[in-house]
């Protein structure tokens, strides 16, 4: 990648920040909590995923499609028995591209052959499986395909970290990342704070699930700790689709 096209890079996702397309005043009734998962480590899949059932809880994988399978430096990639099983045990199956390139890297006809290979993958295994929801591969948003991606989808999800309340722009979410090298319990709790006085969605995001998380990731007794919060306060864990279903969008 030559240095012209990462200055692009980072002046569309400074754009993609602070520009608006289409505002969305959120009607949510009470505060909400989102639990993300992105590229989907097979770990997310099945410890992070095991980590929700105990506190009854649902959570959005947005999966990368050409990854399915496979295995990286990082980390064991979820298979797609594990997808499916994700999509019957309730929790929402979401786009992370096909590739995982990045939107601002990407033409309008690109962007779509991108989503729409994934699509086309993911239903093959669950035909059940709707795609509604995309999150920005490497957290990098695109102010020039912000439009398209938003008659793609009913939200498209950054990195970016902050408390969606008021009025929002549902193709540049704000995400708190629930990473071990991160965030602790006192964040946890400030994060938790803002988002019951501002009445408010609050997203979390992370990758792998591991005692031993990569640097992306994070441990079980952190995920725990998010979800302790969240029933101590008596907010509502809602995978992205019902929180968008309860703010009205």
């Amino acid at each position: 990648m030559n240095a012209f096209s990462e200055v692009r890079a980072r002046v569309s996702h400074r754009m993609a920040m602070h520009l608006c397309v289409r505002p969305f005043r959120m009607r949510n009734a009470a505060p909400m909590v989102s639990f993300t998962f992105d590229d989907v480590p097979k770990s997310a899949a099945t410890t992070g995923a095991a980590v929700l059932k105990e506190y009854g809880a649902l959570g959005t994988f947005y999966v990368i499609g050409s990854q399915v399978g496979g295995h990286s430096a990082l980390w064991d990639m979820v298979d797609a028995k594990d997808i499916v099983a994700l999509r019957q045990a309730g929790h929402e199956i979401a786009c992370h591209t096909f590739s995982h390139k990045r939107a601002c890297d990407l033409d309008a006809e690109e962007l779509h052959e991108e989503v729409d290979h994934n699509q086309r993958y993911l239903r093959a295994l669950d035909s059940s499986i709707r795609i509604e929801n995309f999150a920005y591969p490497f957290g990098y948003g695109s102010f020039v395909r912000k439009h398209q991606l938003g008659t793609m989808f009913r939200s498209s999800r950054s990195i970016v970290p902050g408390i969606n309340s008021g009025s929002v722009d549902l193709q540049f979410l704000r995400a708190m990342p629930l990473i071990d090298r991160r965030i602790d319990r006192a964040g946890i709790e400030r994060a938790f704070d803002a988002v019951t006085k501002n009445n408010g969605w609050l997203i979390f995001y992370t990758h792998d699930v591991a005692d031993e998380p990569s640097a992306y990731g994070c441990s079980p007794s952190l995920l725990r700790e998010a979800l302790q919060a969240a029933r101590k306060r008596n907010i509502q864990v809602l995978n992205m689709a019902e929180a968008l279903q309860c703010a009205g969008a």
